[in-house]
């Protein structure tokens, strides 16, 4: 295993509860050690006989405990050591009760310790090791006890058993712990050398002194008994003591609270490496001192050097086959290397001769040296023609001058990069974009010359210029964009002298939208295209045409200022837009409003000047388009002071719903058969703080065309619906019809049905007495949504009526097929009725459509007698106008409402 196992369930890694283990078995270590330096002999013979005896069960329950805190081979290993300070606890008891009978059970007990300690030790998890290593270690180990064991015999033992101290089978049995001791104090030696920064170097550590103390004490005792001077409860008898506790401290000490692995054993000989060497030598040098001075041999002596000549000669078969393995491995690895070289140069090799890019070696002075082989799959040549050749020659003069200078640059400079384009002639005579990028390997010895690492980019530099293109011109019509005719009016206002003038045009197609309704975008774009051909040959090859989008177009014209040609490139477009374009089916004709724009009107210009000249052509191009189409208009100051006004309206506009500054009048309907007043119409104005009252032909343009018509639409049928019903409640129940207009913009919202059934259920307007009016542009745009929503609105009971009527698009087929209600006639149709016109006979044809479709009609903007005469002759329903009333405040409606009664006469 390579590293230290995770524990199942550790202890707490933090806190005080080992720092007090470590206090109180220092604590019990000293009282132990006092005890027995002050008592007399018999307290010291029991202290020591059953202190030690807690101090070894003490440390073998505490081994125990950490074996169950682990898992495999960590559990083993403590639970080795836990039945080694177990055997010797039972041993010690042994001892105790049996009073010391010398070689007898206690004696198996202290021999216990040693075989289970070492056999844990050795099961412990370690940086991986083979076997072989292992096996060294514990004969490095069996090296130097059996090194320490001969000097021992010879400087303690054997003067005491010439003098006949002790019997040979005692001595034999009191070296065998301190032997043990020292084997085990070895082995925790190189586990420690392996471990060096492994997660239980520490507790490993305080095992190793632990059975430090140990050996001291197993020594001393070993002496002492030879000498005949041992007795239990010497002082020798505290580093028993000690090592037990210094074991519980270690079998207790917390991992760290991660479970990251234990890091690898380092590279390197152990620390130990030389210590089995150095304590043999020590041996050998004590035996050759001893045979010097006393002449003789010694059959334990003897023995001894021989099992160390055999533990010798096994730890150098062990290295001699450690020695074969690494031999073998450093033959692998270079057969590995030097095949891995091969095949990397092979590799390296196949790379630059099928690469893309052509690879040339060439001296300072431009000789090639080397070239590869990809040059004839790139540029058509063999490798054969270049090689000894000057490459400047093989270029064109001027690349051969940009060459040499490129190659001059980095001759100086080892390692320099330098990257340049050049035209290369392929071998089919095409010329092709190449990128050279040139090295200065000089200082290399595998290469000594300056690289050239070239690639035909001729595809690259095509794609580049096709998205520049693109990127710069119309995809539909290829004119410039809105990007490059801005970059184009930015030059020609820097390159401007005092005497030149520099002309934006701005073009509008009338009616594109129509020809893309009617005949699809295919066809839109057919004319589009058309359009753009016609500009070109309506321009000077010097003026610059671009598309800015749908059907914009625009035209800069560079002239002097005393010339008209902007104009007459006006009038030359307006006349052959003036002819019609053909389409698969039929001919199409469309007029064009052009707005001009000179730098001459522009001044000094604030900030960008080609902004605000395309600006002032583009205003020039409303008014132009405000005239009727098909004309042109210049640009003058006013214009934006126009615009400036509008933007100031607008801005104002949005803040006057929260103002409070809109309110509604009312004008009333009246039923032409009882003269009654049935209903109102809700009309908004807008009373402005400083302009006083904005007529709404001035601001709803606005509201449309910013989207505020839909919370301005919304806050008129709130407004409206509460005072139909607050009027209907002060009439008794008599029902007010009141009619609110709605806009396109509105019917683009999704929740329109929603917003009307939530405010009638809000105000209690019943459905039926509420009336929408829509212009006739809701039923020719986004015909199958509006279709949904006005159904929608039918199923609520609301009446549906199309204001206006006559002057817009709308056909018989949208009549039958939206749910309409009412028709409400044209004020423009009422103006000159009374006398035989179209627009009587066009009124009483919408009268009588109304009467076959079965909808009711009413009348707008009758202002004479005379007109209500013929509307009642042609049978209309209603009618409103300044006859009647014009549109008054909500009390004076009101007042109007209460006043009319079925009897009442006009």
């Amino acid at each position: 295993m390579t590293a230290t196992e995770p524990r199942l369930r550790a202890p707490v890694s933090h806190g005080l509860l080992w720092p007090r283990l470590c206090i109180a078995a220092g604590l019990a270590v000293v009282a132990f050690a006092v005890v027995l330096s002050i008592g007399g002999p018999r307290v010291a013979d029991a202290v020591s006989g059953y202190g030690l005896c807690y101090a070894a069960f003490s440390a073998a329950i505490a081994s125990l405990v950490c074996a169950a805190w682990h898992t495999g081979r960590a559990r083993a290993g403590w639970a080795l050591i836990g039945l080694g300070t177990l055997s010797w606890a039972i041993g010690q008891v042994a001892w105790v009760a049996l009073d010391r009978p010398g070689a007898s059970a206690s004696t198996l007990g202290y021999l216990g310790m040693i075989v289970f300690t070492s056999a844990g030790l050795l099961v412990l998890p370690s940086p991986t090791q083979a076997l072989a290593n292992r096996l060294r270690s514990v004969l490095d180990g069996l090296m130097v006890a059996t090194s320490l064991v001969l000097i021992a015999w010879i400087m303690v033992v054997a003067p005491r058993f010439a003098e006949g101290h002790t019997a040979p089978a005692s001595l034999y049995v009191n070296l065998i712990n301190p032997l043990g001791d020292i084997m085990i104090i070895t082995i925790v030696l190189y586990m420690l050398a392996q471990k060096r920064r492994g997660r239980q170097f520490s507790s490993l550590m305080l095992v190793a002194v632990g059975i430090g103390a140990f050996a001291a004490s197993d020594i001393g005792f070993a002496y002492l008994t030879l000498a005949g001077e041992y007795r239990s409860g010497q002082i020798t008898d505290i580093g028993w003591f000690a090592g037990f506790a210094l074991i519980l401290i270690a079998a207790m000490k917390p991992l760290p609270p991660d479970t990251e692995h234990d890091l690898p054993a380092e590279d390197g000989q152990p620390v130990g490496l030389l210590l089995p060497y150095v304590a043999v030598l020590a041996a050998l040098l004590t035996t050759l001192f001893w045979y010097a001075k006393t002449g003789h041999s010694n059959l334990f002596v003897a023995y001894t050097r021989s099992a160390l000549i055999l533990l010798i000669i096994g730890r150098q078969l062990l290295t001699l086959r450690e020695n074969r393995n690494l031999t073998r491995n450093l033959e692998a690895r270079v057969a590995g290397r030097t095949a891995e070289l091969f095949a990397s140069e092979q590799r390296f090799h196949a790379l630059v001769q099928h690469s893309s890019d052509v690879v040339t070696v060439v001296s300072p002075e431009g000789d090639v040296l080397y070239q590869s082989e990809s040059v004839q799959r790139v540029f058509g040549f063999p490798a054969r023609v270049f090689s000894g050749k000057r490459l400047t020659k093989l270029v064109d003069p001027e690349s051969a001058v940009r060459l040499a200078q490129a190659m001059r640059q980095v001759a100086g400079r080892p390692y320099a990069t330098i990257m340049l384009e050049l035209p290369v002639k392929h071998h089919d005579g095409r010329i092709r974009q190449a990128e050279v990028t040139i090295t200065n390997l000089l200082s290399d010895p595998s290469v000594a010359g300056l690289v050239l690492n070239t690639r035909d980019i001729s595809e690259r530099k095509e794609l580049q210029d096709q998205l520049v293109h693109e990127a710069y011109h119309d995809a539909l019509t290829q004119l410039a964009n809105r990007a490059l005719f801005r970059d184009r009016v930015c030059d020609a206002l820097r390159s401007r002298g005092p005497d030149d003038d520099v002309t934006v045009l701005f073009l509008d197609l009338d009616g594109f939208k129509e020809v893309n309704d009617s005949l699809g975008h295919l066809a839109g774009d057919q004319l589009l295209v058309q359009v753009a051909d016609r500009l070109r040959t309506s321009v000077r090859e010097v003026d610059v045409v671009a598309r800015f989008g749908g059907d914009e177009f625009a035209v800069l014209i560079q002239a002097s200022l005393d010339s008209d040609d902007a104009e007459q490139v006006a009038r030359r477009i307006i006349e052959v837009l003036d002819q019609p374009f053909r389409s698969d089916s039929r001919d199409i004709h469309v007029q064009a409003s052009i707005g001009l724009a000179a730098a001459g009107v522009l001044g000094e210009p604030e900030g960008d000047g080609a902004e605000q000249l395309m600006r002032n052509a583009d205003l020039a191009m409303y008014k132009a388009k405000s005239a009727g189409g098909g004309c042109f208009a210049s640009y003058h100051p006013d214009m934006l002071a126009g615009l400036v006004e509008r933007l100031e309206l607008e801005a104002d506009l949005r803040a006057a719903l929260d103002r409070g500054q809109l309110h509604l009048h009312y004008q009333p309907t009246v039923d032409l058969v009882t003269s009654e007043v049935i209903g109102f119409e809700a009309l908004a104005r807008w009373e402005h703080p400083s302009r006083g009252l904005i007529p709404p032909a001035e601001f709803i343009p606005i509201a449309e065309a910013t989207g505020l018509i839909v919370p301005l639409g919304r806050w008129v049928l709130d407004e409206a619906c509460r005072q139909a019903v607050e009027w209907s409640a002060r009439a008794g129940g008599r029902p007010v019809k009141m009619a609110v207009n709605v806009s396109v913009r509105q019917f683009d919202r999704a929740d329109l049905v929603e917003v009307v059934s939530g405010i009638l259920a809000e105000t209690g307007m019943p459905a039926d007495q509420l009336c929408l009016e829509m212009t006739e542009s809701v039923l020719m745009t986004d015909t199958d949504d509006n279709l949904e929503q006005l159904v929608r609105l039918k199923a609520l009971g609301i009446t549906l009526a199309i204001d206006d009527f006559g002057t817009g698009y709308s056909s018989l087929a949208y009549l039958r097929r939206f749910p309409v209600d009412t028709l409400k006639i044209d004020r423009s149709f009422v103006e000159r009725l009374g006398a035989l016109t179209d627009d009587t006979a066009l009124a009483d044809t919408i009268v009588q459509l109304g009467k076959s479709l079965g909808m009711a009609t009413v009348a707008e903007g009758i202002e004479e007698f005379g007109q209500l005469a013929a509307l009642r002759e042609m049978g209309c329903h209603f009618a409103q106008g300044y006859y009647f009333s014009r549109p008054v405040p909500a009390a004076e409606a009101g007042e109007l409402f209460l006043a009319s009664s079925p009897a009442a006469k006009i």
